[in-house]
């Protein structure tokens, strides 16, 4: 367990709802390797902020190093449809490109 994880796991003990480091926490598994588990704190991150829209281009990468391209595709489908109804066109349009390349 990297040193990052830990510090994440101790702070998340604390505040469990904590956005900015549920997605850490998915990020620094990823960064491992980690797939599923990275998968559960992205799903963990949009369950307390559905409007976290990098969560959803960041898991659709687990779903799809993970051999899960079905998933991926749905999890960037919903990724696109929250960004554009926040209005972010940075998003958007990543998670738009990223879902053009799967498809």
């Amino acid at each position: 367990m990297t040193d990052r994880i830990a510090q994440l796991q101790s702070i998340l003990q604390t505040e469990p709802h904590d956005t900015f480091c549920l997605y850490g926490m998915a990020m620094e598994l990823a960064k491992s390797g980690r797939h599923d588990e990275a998968i559960d704190y992205y799903d963990r991150t949009l369950a307390v902020d559905p409007q976290y829209c990098y969560a959803y281009f960041h898991k659709a990468k687990c779903q799809e190093s993970a051999g899960r391209l079905d998933d991926a595709r749905q999890t960037l489908r919903t990724g696109l449809a929250k960004a554009r109804s926040a209005g972010d066109t940075k998003a958007s349009s990543e998670i738009e490109g990223y879902l053009d390349e799967l498809e």
